[in-house]
């Protein structure tokens, strides 16, 4: 990643999940879901949660705070019983913090992970700091060998640049349930390989299908251990289906 471009930085990330907690609550009020129960609401909550946690662990490594401090007020962020005036300071604070006392943390990268699936400075551009997230376990397990994490953040990868597409062009009823919830990627890939509003081309027809199965495999088959030549015949794919969903998204 440019070292000028600053959007997909783990500062950055955790600063964009916290921004976006409070739209989260509030929808979640709207429509009386309880975020400490299980729904769709909640369930957003929780990954952010997770997003930003697995940021804040890469500033760890940068040692320049006081990390004490920050993870406390990480908690109060996205805390699914949080107050709001309490919610509100701690967000506010964890902003004032990324920006003073972090906003040098420069966590230090394998060789070649910025760019060993998909280039981290080309997710940098949509900002959207969480793809930027994504992509940086998935690279980082690929150069570590752990092919199974790979290509399971491989996969959601390529179902977050699917709904990006589909929330741009405000057509995201077409791959909801009855419920508000979105499908599962197998019905995803289904809905978007036949979606009227784009015409894919033929390498990403071709390629969503692998990228959806070693997936699968990776995430639900008992037996089944991905090594990287698995990786390896859908490494190209998945660079042309998140790269093609991410320019119907006008994000690239």
């Amino acid at each position: 990643m440019a070292t000028d471009d600053k959007r997909g930085r783990p500062q950055d990330v955790v600063a964009d999940l916290a921004n976006a907690v409070p739209a989260v609550v509030r929808a979640a009020k709207r429509h009386k879901k309880s975020l400490t129960g299980s729904n769709f609401y909640a369930d957003k909550l929780v990954q952010m949660r997770s997003d930003a946690t697995i940021a804040f662990r890469e500033l760890e490594s940068g040692g320049v705070g006081d990390v004490a401090a920050l993870a406390e007020l990480l908690e109060t962020t996205f805390s699914p019983s949080a107050d709001v005036g309490t919610r509100r300071d701690a967000i506010r604070d964890l902003r004032f913090q990324l920006k003073t006392k972090w906003a040098q943390a420069k966590p230090s990268a394998p060789p070649g992970e910025e760019d060993a699936i998909f280039p981290l400075a080309v997710l940098a551009k949509t900002r959207r700091g969480y793809l930027v997230s994504i992509a940086r376990q998935m690279n980082g397990s690929f150069v570590q060998g752990w092919y199974d994490s790979c290509a399971v953040m491989m996969r959601r990868l390529v179902e977050a640049s699917i709904l990006e597409a589909y929330e741009a062009r405000a057509i995201q009823a077409n791959v909801k349930n009855a419920k508000g919830d979105y499908f599962q990627l197998t019905e995803l890939i289904a809905l978007a390989l036949s979606e009227p509003t784009w015409t894919l081309s033929r390498n990403t027809r071709a390629s969503l299908p692998q990228l959806r199965d070693v997936g699968h495999l990776s995430a639900h088959s008992r037996y089944f251990i991905a090594d990287k030549s698995d990786i390896e015949k859908v490494r190209s794919g998945c660079r042309i289906v998140v790269e093609e969903f991410l320019r119907h998204a006008n994000l690239l």
